[in-house]
């Protein structure tokens, strides 16, 4: 979205997310993207808190370190932005070509933007040229020029150049639809739960109709895994993250706890859903894929799927991408593929599309 450049037959993506730093370098070939390096590390729960990165040094450090382990010498990266400081709407204007509508687009943004329009980094796509009253829809995304600034600043501390800027949402979609062979229509929910916050983008055929970030994370169910069964942040962490390696763990109480959080993705999805009736989108959601650190939460996709009545499926990523199993030696692929989700839409969005 922000800053695009020619396309390079390799891309590196970075996702720096608040618990982890994720990175990964995806080759283009003529039979497919091809997955050459992955790595990740771990931040201490200091580092980044609630989307605000509270000690510098450290997440620069730990990006330098990723790129590090996974032996990636590139240093033009593709990265990505989301939360509170990220704005993207649907909107109706007056049909005009594109270049007119670059010149349109500020005065738009001043009337559906809750920031200064002197503040903002602005993008958008025609999604409908022709709506009916000489109008047609666009799609428009607003970022706050210090969020950029500030994560493109980060980026180049730890030696790189980032290339690209897009939108987190963005990339879980790119990714989603890259596994499912392309675009669908079915009306999908593509909910990436990180850690401070779940974002959920609901599109169909391609297009992204809602999105929208809920203020639950991965981190909420750490904390009260902790309160419940008396143990620290580290632990607790471990025992989300692979439940079934925990045997003294009261399998049944975990699943609890994980529901009652959900509860609030649950009121989350609900309000999208309402959005949704109320602007003539679409009237539900066909099913909803999960992704993101969370995704593989014990009970999750039960509980959501009898809560709304939708399917609910677990996303791979890794579906359609080519990867030697030498690329994940130090990681069992199959729990942390979904933690691929933004970096690997990231990879794949380098390859021209300047949607």
């Amino acid at each position: 979205m922000f800053g695009l450049r020619k396309r390079s037959r390799a891309t590196v993506a970075l996702d720096i997310g608040s618990n982890i730093v994720k990175c990964l370098r995806m080759e283009h070939g003529d039979d497919g993207p091809v997955l050459t390096h992955f790595a990740m590390v771990d931040l201490l729960p200091e580092a980044i808190v609630e989307g605000e990165i509270m000690d510098r040094d450290m997440v620069v450090e730990a990006v330098r370190e990723c790129l590090s382990r996974a032996s990636i010498q590139d240093d033009q990266v593709v990265t990505a932005v989301g939360g509170r400081s990220v704005i993207v709407k649907k909107i109706i204007m007056d049909k005009m070509t594109a270049a007119d509508a670059q010149e349109a687009i500020l005065w738009e943004a001043e009337q559906h933007v809750p920031f200064d329009i002197d503040d903002i980094c602005l993008d958008f796509q025609i999604v409908k040229d022709d709506v009916g009253a000489n109008q047609m829809e666009i799609l428009l995304v607003a970022a706050k020029k210090e969020t950029i600034q500030g994560h493109a600043e980060l980026i180049r501390e730890a030696s790189l150049l980032p290339v690209i800027i897009d939108v987190d949402a963005f990339a879980v979609q790119n990714a989603w639809e890259a596994a499912n062979g392309g675009a669908s229509d079915e009306v999908v929910g593509l909910l990436n739960v990180g850690a401070d916050v779940t974002s959920i983008c609901v599109v169909q055929r391609g297009v992204p109709y809602f999105t929208r970030d809920l203020a639950v994370g991965t981190n909420r169910f750490v904390e009260e895994v902790q309160k419940e069964f008396g143990v620290g942040v580290d632990e607790a962490r471990a025992i989300v993250a692979d439940p079934l390696a925990h045997e003294d763990i009261d399998a049944d109480r975990l699943i609890d706890i994980v529901q009652e959080v959900a509860d609030d993705l649950a009121t989350g999805i609900e309000r999208s859903l309402s959005f949704l009736r109320t602007s003539g989108d679409a009237e539900s959601i066909d099913r909803v894929v999960l992704s993101g650190g969370g995704a593989r939460f014990p009970g999750l996709g039960d509980f959501l799927k009898e809560h709304h009545g939708f399917a609910v499926d677990l996303g791979d990523p890794l579906l359609g991408i080519s990867y030697d199993d030498e690329v994940f030696e130090d990681y069992e692929v199959e729990k942390i593929s979904p933690l691929l989700t933004v970096g690997i839409g990231l990879g794949l969005r380098a390859q021209g599309d300047q949607s």
